[in-house]
């Protein structure tokens, strides 16, 4: 039971390292990633108004038919990096910065961070 304790300070620790630089910059918005063993979420936060601008899933409907011709979950979050980066466009978002949540930088979360970039969002 200790040691399941001390593996979860160890992820909180992590988690909240890469969030040192990324919280409260008052010119760019946080966008903010959460990956399950199915699905994968984004969402960009304004941290001074404590608001959810805007924010994308594998959940939504709209994807559900892009989501379904896709092999594997690499796909579903490039999928879900475009839809990020169009609403964005839509909004008139600007440059943000990535949270990656604790979650390494490769496999999903880089597919999504490279669909994002080709979509026109900055970060």
């Amino acid at each position: 039971m200790a040691n399941q304790n001390s593996i979860n300070k160890k992820n909180l620790r992590r988690r909240n390292r890469s969030k040192k630089t990324s919280r409260l910059n008052p010119n760019r918005l946080r966008m903010v990633i959460y990956r399950s063993l199915k699905h994968f979420e984004v969402q960009l936060v304004d941290d001074f108004k404590g608001l959810t601008i805007v924010s994308a899933s594998s959940k939504e409907k709209n994807l559900k038919s892009a989501i379904s011709k896709s092999v594997n979950k690499t796909d579903i979050s490039r999928i879900v990096g475009e839809a990020l980066a169009a609403k964005a466009k839509e909004n008139n978002i600007g440059p943000v910065v990535l949270d990656r949540n604790g979650y390494p930088y490769h496999g999903r979360v880089k597919a999504f961070a490279d669909a994002a970039r080709n979509g026109g969002l900055e970060f």
